[in-house]
């Protein structure tokens, strides 16, 4: 087990990542920014230092002021938490290559489900159903009116590398799919330096329902059954509740088996989350896959009972996850 762990981010992860390492003798240290000199969170870290200016671009998203600052320190792994760098396969492949681990999946698992149109591809390959639409990239106007006027309208355009509902237009008609189309990318070019989008058929009054998994590297996958997070504004989740309400048990069953199927298919290791989306005949199609812990995870830990935090750590230190 670890003795020393680096904690990659701030704020409320940055303090539940510090009690269950506390809970496990782990002594934890923290990067700060500037204006996070005074939080509250740094005084309960064995050690904090300081990696830069306010804006992320300056302390949080500096890899190489992450790995010095784990070095220096003498850490063996580094936590990400979420957002920031923790689904950054680069920087993932940086702190192996320094001798320190990285607390999350194996580079080759993130590729394989970080992108959008990639995950696609590899759920069709691993019978997990998908939402009618593009094989792969749109880049222009003339195949995204192909396509849209195939699988009929409404569609939705989403950006390949995208999240947090950016670089997202939904599509009723030809005009709007255009000016939609030009939208998406640029929006899509701003936030993640990628202008790649695709487009899928809208799926109207759809559920949105997420599985939790582990999955070790003694080839051991387990999911902790669903939270259904619906209730959103500009897609945002707002409320997230489990387990779902509306959801059949064959389809729960179905739908959590899928989630397996396809993280075994990925060679994913550590925690993750598979969305879904379901229509309003229980009919289910893959989302995404966000390859890190998410800021919902207590909800799963209440309903389970298990530290999701701690089955990181373990995992990452060669353990089995036990559940």
């Amino acid at each position: 087990m670890f003795s020393r762990i680096l904690i990659a981010n701030r704020g409320e992860i940055a303090l539940r990542i510090i009690r269950a390492c506390r809970e496990m003798g782990i002594q934890t240290v923290c990067v700060y920014s500037t204006a996070d000199a005074d939080a509250a969170y740094l005084k309960l870290a064995d050690q904090a230092i300081c990696i830069g200016k306010a804006p992320p671009g300056e302390s949080y998203l500096k890899m190489d002021r992450i790995i010095a600052a784990a070095e220096v320190s003498d850490v063996e792994a580094i936590h990400p938490g979420y957002g920031f760098l923790s689904e950054n396969a680069h920087f993932a492949e940086v702190c192996r290559a320094s001798k320190i681990e990285f607390i999350g999946p194996r580079v080759e698992a993130m590729a394989a489900v970080g992108d959008k149109v990639e995950c696609k591809k590899l759920a069709r390959r691993s019978k997990v159903p998908t939402v009618p639409g593009s094989e792969g990239e749109v880049e222009d106007e003339k195949e995204a009116l192909k396509i849209a006027r195939e699988i009929g309208y409404p569609v939705i355009i989403k950006a390949a590398a995208g999240g947090g509902g950016r670089g997202m237009r939904i599509a009723h008609n030809d005009v709007s799919l255009q000016a939609g189309l030009r939208q998406a990318q640029a929006e899509a070019e701003n936030a993640f330096k990628n202008a790649a989008v695709y487009i899928e058929k809208y799926v109207e009054f759809g559920r949105h329902v997420e599985v939790q998994i582990l999955a070790d590297n003694h080839g051991n996958t387990v999911h902790l059954w669903e939270r259904d997070c619906s209730l959103q504004r500009r897609h945002q989740k707002l409320v997230e509740e489990s387990p779902s309400p509306l959801l059949k048990e064959s389809v729960r069953k179905s739908l959590c088996q899928a989630a397996v199927r396809l993280v075994k298919a990925a060679g994913y290791t550590n925690a993750g989350t598979v969305e879904f989306l379901v229509d309003k005949d229980q009919n289910f199609y893959l989302l995404e896959v966000n390859a890190r812990i998410q800021v919902e995870h207590p909800v799963t830990e209440q309903v389970t009972g298990i530290d999701l935090i701690k089955q990181q750590i373990r995992i990452a230190a060669g353990r089995e996850t036990g559940v």
